[in-house]
């Protein structure tokens, strides 16, 4: 089964936001890691339970997954049918997400 991806306004804007802090350190490591995060995310078209249920399902209430992105990078998403919805993008040293924060201003 082929799955569909989705990616949330919130999602969006975490992936800028790091994008523009690594620019500032090297513009074509932002632009490498910036075009690698959307291959990881066309990697879940495919089994993406394979990925662990995250602790964060706790927090939001819907069963959350993670898949790591070059090891320090944590990609939340959730599964609804066929449908691979990604909503929350972090670095492993940040604390879990808000609900605020996974699901973004205009997201419930």
């Amino acid at each position: 089964m082929a799955y569909r991806i989705r990616i949330t306004p919130a999602a969006l804007a975490n992936a800028e936001e790091i994008y523009l802090w690594l620019n500032d350190g090297n513009a074509s490591t932002a632009t490498e890691w910036f075009n690698g995060l959307f291959e990881a995310f066309d990697s879940l078209k495919t089994m993406p339970k394979r990925c662990a249920i995250a602790p964060e399902t706790e927090l939001v209430g819907v069963e959350v997954r993670c898949l790591y992105y070059r090891k320090v990078y944590k990609i939340f998403f959730c599964i609804d049918a066929d449908m691979v919805i990604i909503h929350h993008i972090c670095h492993t040293s940040r604390d879990y997400p808000t609900v605020e924060e996974f699901y973004g201003s205009t997201e419930t």
